[in-house]
């Protein structure tokens, strides 16, 4: 496997000023990395090199959280009030909502609340009074709706309940016992490290807005690692919840139950998992594949663990179009090595069929961004608005055209940045309630 050969073709056809890759697979750990870490800087990638890994994080801080339930600190069905009694959202339904319901995006408030509360370690505390006017998105337990703001609040459940902050509990409980050695959890571990820039817009301008806040760590804000890392706690979990060097960090009944899945995902999976455990994606690939992908402004990580072969991978990048990446190196490399039919992303039919659009046709809004939705041809025009923090993260306004793909689904009709766009409708009533492309967008 010529993985550098590859890696340097992909990211070249594709915009991506750097990336790196790991491949666990037949008992050794191949690594490759191309470009640059920074175009203003001219610093080439190698395999040591850190990006941020965004919701990655996410699998981190629920083995955390899953740490606590081993040693009977938490229940996943009791209420996270019971642990952090100033939990509250706004529409009153706190009460209702379980660490399980965080852990599997279930718990029916607002997720992309991305709300500064400070560098100090007192961040997730000022986080969870701000939570105080989430606003609702669905029934508790309903819907899966992916959810940011859960896991910011898992992560003060842990740094509660550890006595430390969450960066603290990450060091002592996973990092140091896995034996982690290229991964920064703020911006001035970072800069310790060979740390990639994000790269933005059409131009692969270097982002220069600064960093996410502190207080979205747990849910992926800061985390910066090299793909070799996230190997290593893919192989974890693929050795029943040990180190490489024995060293045990989750039982193996732990780890069977983050696998096992809790909730559906509405629609097209495409890059999504098909449903989530807890924690973890997990992918209908024709045998058991699991794992997580992250992205910050400019920078993009995926994650996939196949225990039947023995096999991790972990690749990112910082710019370009990303999802071409996987689809030219990452899935080939995948399948030859694992054996799995991995599907290929969808795609529109030469000829869609013309469907009804009138039960779908509405806006649809949440707090980082909104979708008008217009009968277009048979097929639907989805205008993107999105708010003005999105903007800053490089998001821009544009409308694009959707075809009928599979029952309540659509598919944009043009390629952008390696792949093809899908929305589905979650129906109620007669026509649409929510439109779900990971996150479920209520009708306003």
């Amino acid at each position: 496997m010529d993985l550098q050969k590859r890696l340097d073709e992909a990211a070249r056809a594709h915009g991506v000023p750097g990336a790196a890759v790991a491949v666990w697979t037949r008992g050794e750990l191949v690594e490759a990395a191309t470009g640059v870490v920074n175009a203003n800087t001219g610093v080439e990638t190698t395999p040591d090199s850190v990006f941020q890994v965004g919701s990655t994080t996410k699998v981190w801080t629920a083995a955390l959280v899953m740490q606590l339930v081993e040693e009977g600190l938490v229940e996943l069905d009791r209420p996270v009030k019971d642990y952090l009694p100033e939990f509250a959202v706004a529409d009153g339904s706190e009460s209702a909502i379980t660490v399980r319901h965080l852990l599997t995006h279930t718990g029916g408030f607002d997720g992309d609340l991305f709300e500064d509360t400070g560098r100090g370690d007192d961040c997730l505390d000022k986080y969870l009074a701000y939570l105080t006017g989430a606003g609702h998105v669905h029934p508790v337990g309903e819907l899966f709706s992916y959810c940011n703001a859960g896991f910011a609040v898992l992560g003060a459940l842990v740094a509660r309940l550890r006595g430390k902050t969450w960066e603290q509990a990450m060091r002592e409980h996973l990092l140091d016992p896995l034996g982690a050695t290229h991964a920064a959890l703020l911006p001035e571990e970072a800069v310790l490290y060979r740390a990639a820039a994000g790269h933005i817009g059409p131009d692969n301008a270097v982002y220069t807005k600064g960093e996410l806040p502190r207080s979205n760590a747990p849910a992926g804000s800061t985390m910066y690692a090299a793909p070799r890392e996230l190997v290593r706690f893919g192989r974890m979990f693929t050795a029943g919840g040990t180190a490489e060097d024995g060293t045990r960090l989750l039982s193996a009944e732990t780890v069977a139950a983050m696998r096992t899945p809790q909730v559906e995902v509405p629609g097209v999976s495409g890059m999504l998992g098909d449903r989530w455990g807890l924690g973890f994606e997990l992918f209908d690939w024709g045998g058991e594949v699991f794992g997580h992908d992250g992205g910050t402004p400019g920078q993009s990580t995926f994650w996939r663990v196949v225990p039947g072969a023995d096999f991790v991978i972990a690749i990112s990048c910082n710019g370009g179009a990303f999802f071409g990446l996987i689809n030219d190196l990452v899935l080939p490399v995948i399948r030859e090595c694992t054996g799995l039919a991995v599907p290929e992303s969808p795609v529109p039919a030469e000829q869609p069929a013309r469907v009804d659009t009138a039960p779908y046709v509405g806006r649809y809004a949440g707090p980082m961004i909104a979708y008008e939705v217009a009968a277009a041809d048979g097929g639907l025009d989805v205008t993107l608005i999105p708010s003005e923090l999105m903007r800053t993260m490089g998001a821009e306004g544009k409308t694009t055209r959707f075809v009928h793909y599979a029952g309540d689904s659509f598919i944009a009709a043009e390629v952008e940045d390696g792949m093809y766009e899908t929305a589905t409708f979650v129906m109620g009533d007669g026509k649409a309630a929510y439109l779900h492309n990971s996150r479920a967008l209520p009708r306003a």
